[in-house]
């Protein structure tokens, strides 16, 4: 049987409000997510037997349990009449970098193994909820806003695309800094969310941009502290010429510039490359 390629698209949160803290110690938020046309190659092996292997310049920044692990071994447990295999991932996105690397690995897979599986009559979604805040909008891959922990998806439809600069300085951010940053937000208790309102109508990307700055990301100024390296990002793309709206995705480090047009986001990437060597620095198409 042929392998499925599957693109594992680097997840960017346009904006991103946190609401509360459950009891629990979710957060409730609210998000407008694109994915960028970079990120891993996710190819499923049908019939091999169940693996993991990873390639790429970034996997020796993994550490701990791999989440697509995880997902197969979810996968068996639900469903043990589903074919299933090995997986082989080339890893261009950095680790542990808020653009939800891991997260679109795991839902590549998932979407691999239900191509491989049409007739199977699993609930998707379920399982990539339980597997992650991020996995469920990684598995519709497409423009979306994200309310609740992350389970409550709706497409945005029609939005326009923007040409965009995406800088990490490579100091992956362990789980215990991603925790703190929200801890240093110090958001009120939530015990449940309700549906949010309608995103407007964006005429251009200027419209959207202007939007985004209007919401913000609540965690820009806990990561900050948190994670100095992403404030580096951050100036270093605000002094970039023609750079119009500067922003964090996630908890960071990652932070992402918005430029006027494809050939200036390109100039600026280079730019920086070459400030910053040691950065790992993208110019991108964030939309669909």
């Amino acid at each position: 049987m042929q392998p499925i390629v599957e693109r594992a698209r680097a997840k960017i949160n346009l904006t991103l409000r946190v609401l509360g803290r459950r009891p629990d110690g979710y957060h409730l938020l609210e998000s407008l997510i694109a994915f960028a046309d970079v990120g891993d190659d996710v190819t499923f092996l049908p019939g091999e037997p169940a693996s993991v292997s990873m390639s790429g310049p970034y996997v020796g920044a993994l550490t701990g349990p791999n989440l697509i692990d995880t997902t197969l071994e979810r996968l068996a447990t639900t469903d043990p009449t589903l074919r299933l295999g090995s997986v082989e991932v080339a890893k261009s996105l950095p680790i542990a970098a808020g653009i939800g690397g891991g997260s679109a690995d795991a839902a590549a897979v998932l979407r691999a193994v239900r191509r491989l599986n049409p007739e199977s009559h699993i609930d998707w979604r379920a399982i990539a909820a339980s597997l992650g805040a991020d996995v469920p909008v990684c598995l519709a891959d497409r423009t979306s806003f994200v309310w609740g922990v992350g389970e409550h998806i709706e497409p945005a439809t029609g939005l326009p695309r923007l040409d965009a600069v995406l800088v990490c300085p490579l100091a992956a951010a362990p789980l215990e800094k991603t925790r703190s940053v929200f801890r240093q937000l110090a958001a009120p208790a939530a015990s449940g969310s309700h549906a949010p309102q309608a995103l407007p109508q964006f005429v251009d990307a200027r419209a959207l941009v202007d939007y985004m700055r209007s919401v913000g990301n609540d965690l820009s100024v806990p990561a900050r502290e948190v994670l100095p390296s992403s404030a580096l990002a951050e100036t270093a793309l605000a002094a970039s010429p023609d750079c119009i709206y500067v922003s964090l995705s996630g908890a960071g480090p990652t932070t992402f510039g918005i430029f006027a047009d494809a050939l200036h986001a390109h100039a600026a990437a280079e730019h920086l490359r070459r400030q910053h060597p040691d950065w790992w620095i993208v110019s991108t198409t964030l939309g669909d």
